[in-house]
């Protein structure tokens, strides 16, 4: 198969849909192994895991002459808030008051300020105006988290505040986030992925797919799906357009994903009991 997407970033897709519930520690050769199937060579996924590794998002642990790598805490924060997210049954319910954040941050720490705003983004807040942000969900947890991350106590400033603007909060929706842009990503999605969704529900029928097949596939698709993260500020209904395709994505991934879910997991755990993690958990916790 083809290498469709960074090794990184399919390294983040394993482990939050699988990994972490499997004791959140893999054995860098069953890693090495699973990756095979996207494409991925051991020496890319050798300096993907590598760079999470600097980075702060896993740890690694050597038994013998072997490397574990486990998630961080930091790690496991992001991957709860991601699945949290990705298999949601319903919209976040709304109190009605608006979260602010403020930061001035100085010329000389410029690169902070561009790693919030990734962060600002991924956490689903929206830019009002020139280092404010805002968002009708409860996330004073993730706010503080990434003040503690990147120690910028001394420059933010964190509301909670009711609109009372001359406008309707439609429109300040409408200036924070662009939702007919995601609307029309959405439609591509429902398109492309119901058409694979029927292929395979007849292959899956005729048992003319493999577990190996199905673990590509619904990696894939849970990658894929992933991306609305970065742009779906998992808005309550109350705030969202009447023809939102947001719903029917959601319903159709979960569909796809459930028929895939069986078979993939007996190629995942074929694959990652090579790496024997039971003793090695025992010497770990040692």
């Amino acid at each position: 198969m083809n290498k469709q997407f960074n090794t990184r970033s399919m390294i983040f897709t394993l482990f939050g849909d699988y990994i972490r519930h499997y004791d959140n520690v893999i054995w860098i050769g069953s890693l090495i192994r699973l990756l095979q199937e996207f494409g991925h060579n051991e020496q890319s996924v050798r300096a993907a895991i590598s760079r999470m590794n600097k980075q702060g998002w896993v740890e690694s642990n050597k038994i013998g002459n072997k490397s574990y790598y486990s998630l961080t805490d930091r790690g496991k924060a992001r991957m709860d808030e991601a699945s949290k997210r990705i298999y949601k049954t319903e919209h976040p319910s709304w109190d009605g008051n608006w979260r602010i954040l403020v930061y001035t941050i100085p010329e000389n720490k410029r690169h902070l300020r561009d790693e919030l705003r990734k962060e600002l983004v991924w956490s689903g807040f929206g830019l009002l105006s020139n280092s404010c942000w805002i968002t009708p969900n409860p996330l004073e947890e993730q706010v503080n988290r990434l003040i503690d991350k990147y120690d910028i106590h001394e420059y933010i400033s964190f509301f909670q505040a009711s609109y009372i603007g001359t406008n309707d909060q439609e429109e300040l929706v409408q200036k924070c986030w662009n939702l007919d842009e995601i609307n029309e990503k959405y439609q591509l999605f429902i398109q492309e992925y119901s058409q694979k969704y029927v292929i395979d529900k007849n292959k899956m029928e005729k048992g003319e797919l493999s577990d190996g097949s199905c673990f590509v596939k619904s990696a894939l698709l849970v990658h894929q799906y992933r991306k609305f993260l970065f742009i779906d500020p998992n808005l309550p209904q109350e705030l969202l357009p009447n023809m939102w395709l947001g719903d029917s994505a959601a319903s159709l991934f979960t569909d796809y994903y459930k028929m895939l879910n069986e078979p993939a997991k007996r190629f995942f755990e074929q694959v990652y009991n090579q790496g024997e993690v039971e003793k090695v958990m025992e010497e770990i916790n040692k």
